[in-house]
C-alpha cells in the first residue's frame, strides 16, 4: 500500500535528487495542519493569544539576529488593566480632545504604564522607557511624540480629575475584588526633596522618617481598606503634625459614597 510522502527537491552533482522530509501517513497532527496551511496558502499570522492551530517553517537558526529588541509584556499587561479598570473610557471622557497633536487620554495611558512598569520621572519615561517598549506600536503614538513637556502637561491635565479617577477607581475595584467600606485605615509618610523647592509652598523642614532634618519636605497620608487597597491620598506641608491631619483627610473622603461609616467617621472628627 502506497504511503504518501513530503519531500524536498535539491541539486546535486548528478542532476536533481529528493530526500523525504516526512511520511504523512506518520505525520501527528500539528505537522499535518501546518503542512495543510502551508499547501492552500492560509494565512498564518493571527492576533495574539488567539484559538489558532500549531503551523511550522523552516528557519536557518546561523543565520537568524536579534535587533531592535522591545519590552513587550510588562506594557501590554499594564494596557489590559487599564481597560479592565475603564480607564480608556474615562480618561477620553474626562480629557477631551481638543487641538492637541497627541490625545490627552493617551498621553495618561503612557503615564499609567510607565508608573506601573518602569516608576521614575518623566525625563527618563520620555528619552529611555517610551522607546524601549513596544508602546509606539500598541499605542499608535511616535517616539518623535513623546517627550517630557507633553508628559507634564499630561499631568496637568490630569490633576483637575483627581477626585473624578479616585471615585471611578474605588468603585471598580469594589466590584473586581469585593472590597468593603465598613474600616478604613489610614497613615501618614513623608518624601525630601534634594534641592530648596522653593516654589513648593508644602516643601517645608519637619519631622523627617528619612532622618534628612536638612532637607525640605512634604508628608503624604494614604486612606486604605482594610485589606489595603489604597482608596485616596493627601499631600501635606513638611511641616504638619501627624495627628493635625486626621480631620482634613476625613473631610477629604466624606463626599466619596463610601456608606455610612464615612459619616461616623466625620462626626467622631468634631470631638
Amino acid at each position: 500500500m502506497a504511503t504518501g510522502a513530503l519531500v524536498k527537491s535539491y541539486r546535486t552533482n548528478r542532476g536533481p535528487r529528493q530526500r523525504v522530509v516526512s511520511y504523512l501517513g506518520q505525520a501527528d497532527e500539528p505537522l499535518r495542519c501546518g503542512m495543510h496551511q502551508r499547501a492552500t496558502g492560509a494565512p498564518y499570522q493571527r492576533m495574539l493569544f488567539d484559538d489558532i492551530e500549531p503551523a511550522w517553517v523552516e528557519v536557518n537558526t546561523s543565520g537568524i539576529r536579534v535587533e531592535n529588541c522591545l519590552d513587550f509584556g510588562g506594557p501590554w499587561l499594564g494596557l489590559e488593566l487599564i481597560r479592565w479598570l475603564g480607564l480608556t473610557e474615562l480618561f477620553n471622557q474626562l480629557m477631551d480632545g481638543g487641538r492637541e497633536d497627541v490625545p490627552w487620554s493617551l498621553m495618561a495611558m503612557v503615564l499609567v504604564i510607565a508608573r506601573l512598569c518602569d516608576c521614575s520621572s518623566e525625563l527618563h519615561i520620555a528619552e529611555h522607557f517610551y522607546k524601549d517598549t513596544v508602546l509606539c506600536d500598541i499605542l499608535g503614538v511616535g517616539q518623535d511624540k513623546i517627550n517630557d513637556d507633553r508628559l507634564y502637561r499630561a499631568l496637568d491635565q490630569l490633576l483637575p480629575h483627581k477626585e473624578s479617577l479616585e471615585i471611578h477607581l474605588k468603585d471598580r475595584l469594589g466590584t473586581l475584588f469585593g472590597l468593603e467600606y465598613d474600616i478604613l485605615l489610614y497613615d501618614v509618610t513623608s518624601t525630601y526633596f534634594e534641592g530648596q523647592a522653593k516654589s513648593n509652598n508644602l516643601a517645608q523642614r519637619g519631622y523627617s522618617r528619612d532622618h534628612r532634618s536638612d532637607c525640605k519636605q512634604v508628608c503624604i497620608g494614604l486612606v486604605v481598606s482594610k485589606c489595603g487597597m489604597p482608596l485616596g491620598y493627601c499631600v501635606f506641608a513638611g511641616n504638619r503634625h501627624d495627628s493635625t491631619t486626621v480631620e482634613e483627610i476625613v473631610e477629604t473622603i466624606h463626599p466619596f459614597p463610601f456608606g455610612t461609616f464615612a459619616e461616623k467617621i466625620h462626626d467622631w472628627s468634631s470631638f
